[in-house]
């Protein structure tokens, strides 16, 4: 059978359009995905490259630091807590030790309070460092770990000058900062007050600190696969996030404008000059933007406690053996990743009664399901690295 060329024309100018269809599919992403900053698994349905359903599976290294802490004593409970979120460890200390202070009416001396600020605020620039260092990584962008890294080393250089310690310091104490009696003659020393020249490399190393957000800001801002994969991507409006409980930086990055140390008082925040900053439309370029915000806030935080550090003793005076009286109290403080609170209920006994932690990270990735449906396969990464979570705040 011969064609002429005028039948063949008219076939090769036919369109025929074929709908390929893609059997749904099951996708486990973890339980060890090094995207996941622990160890937590992900079943995500997948229908082609878009997901339409994940549910995140919890529990994997679960501690039980709760049920921990109810059969130790107080000055126990502190090398327990600061495992929780072991980016930030010397945060999650303070608003336990400030709900026992309250239950016993203790008055913490002023020069205790502001080294509390201070490394509090170093953890907060050590742990934004790690989320400025890992999540332009997973991007594809490896250049801004090596500053980023580079920095906190000096920072945690600083914190363990401190507390012996980089990255479970261990150093508060109900009453103060002082150590427990029965180390070693350095160690009290130390502790008694800051190292010499502490003062003075903390300036520098905060001066340091703002130079390398703006070496970030160009490195990161001017990457176009980063600005792509991040801006208009797992926008979070801010009733939704308020409704799943998120907090911290998330929360700003939505254009809330809510902080805790604005407006709690367990550390004097309301002594010094710092803004609170927000994003604009809640993805997850703002969720890094504002991040990078509150490194040079915390910079600028310590820049002037250490210029106005009052003097005086370090410890409250308190009992030898520490019993806190019957009570119930519930203190949070915005830790790194967000709100971190303490429901404390005592009996009067050596240690708590009940205790029950409100990590930032657990309802943080609650809102997962709600913001990983129908987004692309790729972008699971990019939206779960932007929420800057840790899977010891969430299996705690």
């Amino acid at each position: 059978m011969s064609i002429d060329h005028d039948t063949l024309r008219h076939l090769s100018e036919v369109s025929v359009a074929v709908e390929l269809e893609t059997p749904e599919m099951t996708l486990n992403i973890g339980p060890q995905h090094p995207s996941t900053h622990g160890v937590l698994r992900l079943v995500a349905k997948v229908d082609g490259e878009r997901c339409y359903d994940v549910q995140p599976v919890i529990g994997y290294m679960h501690r039980g630091y709760e049920k921990l802490s109810e059969v130790r004593t107080y000055p126990q409970i502190t090398t327990i807590i600061n495992r929780i979120d072991w980016v930030s460890g010397y945060a999650n200390e303070i608003p336990f030790i400030v709900a026992a202070e309250r239950l016993m009416e203790l008055e913490v001396p002023e020069r205790a309070q502001y080294i509390r600020l201070i490394l509090t605020e170093m953890a907060r620039i050590a742990s934004h460092l790690v989320f400025n260092a890992s999540y332009p990584l997973e991007l594809g962008a490896a250049t801004p770990l090596f500053f980023a890294l580079r920095e906190r080393e000096r920072v945690l250089d600083l914190l363990e000058g401190v507390t012996g310690g980089r990255f479970h310091p261990n150093f508060n104490r109900i009453g103060g900062v002082k150590p427990a009696y029965g180390a070693g003659s350095q160690t009290r020393k130390l502790a008694q007050d800051l190292p010499k020249g502490f003062l003075a490399e903390t300036r520098q190393a905060m001066d340091r600190v703002l130079e390398v957000c703006d070496e970030l800001e160009d490195l990161v801002a001017g990457n176009e696969i980063i600005l792509a994969r991040t801006k208009g991507i797992g926008t979070i409006p801010p009733e939704v996030a308020a409704a799943y409980g998120v907090s911290g930086p998330n929360l700003r990055a939505s254009g809330v404008r809510f902080d805790l140390r604005k407006v709690e008082d367990y550390l004097p925040y309301d002594r010094f000059d710092w803004e609170v900053p927000v994003g604009e439309n809640g993805d997850c370029w703002d969720r890094w933007w504002v991040r990078l915000q509150e490194i040079r806030q915390s910079a600028k935080i310590i820049q002037q406690a250490i210029d106005s550090i009052p003097s005086g003793p370090l410890q409250a005076k308190v009992p030898k053996v520490i019993k806190v009286p019957k009570g119930e109290t519930y203190v949070r403080a915005e830790n790194p990743k967000g709100e971190m609170g303490y429901y404390l209920i005592s009996e009067g006994g050596l240690g708590p009664y009940r205790l029950k932690i409100r990590s930032a990270s657990f309802s943080n990735i609650s809102i997962l399901p709600w913001l990983l449906e129908g987004v692309l396969v790729p972008d699971i990464i990019a939206i779960m690295g932007s929420l800057d979570f840790v899977l010891g705040d969430v299996d705690r």
